[in-house]
């Protein structure tokens, strides 16, 4: 994926914003510190692509990307605790509508921090991707913070508490690009194959 042209198309606060050309989406979900921004850089191949901060909590729209077959769509990320309650009720609507009701959403990647176990948080985004009925890949991030075996018994450990199968599961680290070719493959792969 990351040889593709990809191209920012906007930040928009409707859920249902008509993307023209219509095309499969695939959107990245996550707490707010959980670097996703950072993975859609490193996964397309193009630093600051996806405006990433110092400060969690500085997505606060849908933000979408066109690649050739699909978009990919950065979410707001989700339990940023220096938000307002306005404002994070504001981005649960946003996500929840644009689960549960974007017709062109194709699956999500959802992105867990590897070293900590599924938060409150977590598992409350959880029931919505169940009740959305979307094809899901947890995607743990940070994996160069662990060693190889701790990393993998992390992933066992957290693919049992959320109840998924290991192929379901996939370990990444944007340092040393851990997982982004298995990552890509399983986006393609839900679209319909290769770009």
């Amino acid at each position: 994926m990351s040889e593709l042209p990809v191209e920012f198309v906007g930040s928009f606060p409707d859920p249902l914003v008509r993307l023209d050309p219509a095309l499969p989406e695939v959107a990245f979900i996550g707490r707010s510190n959980v670097g996703k921004s950072s993975l859609l850089n490193t996964l397309v191949g193009r630093p600051g692509l996806a405006r990433v901060s110092g400060t969690p909590g500085k997505t606060t729209l849908l933000n979408a990307f066109r690649l050739p077959r699909l978009y990919l769509i950065d979410l707001p990320g989700y339990g940023f605790a220096r938000a307002g309650k306005a404002a994070r009720a504001g981005y649960r609507t946003l996500i929840t509508r644009y689960l549960m009701e974007r017709p062109t959403l194709a699956g999500v990647v959802w992105l867990l921090d590897v070293r900590h176990d599924p938060s409150k948080d977590d598992l409350e985004i959880q029931d919505l991707l169940i009740e959305s009925g979307r094809p899901v890949l947890a995607v743990l991030t940070k994996a160069d913070k662990l060693t190889r075996t701790t990393g993998l018994s992390r992933t066992c450990d957290i693919a049992v508490a959320l109840g998924l199968p290991q192929s379901q599961v996939q370990l990444t680290s944007i340092k040393s690009r851990q997982g982004m070719t298995e990552l890509a493959e399983s986006i393609l792969e839900t679209v319909g194959g290769p770009p």
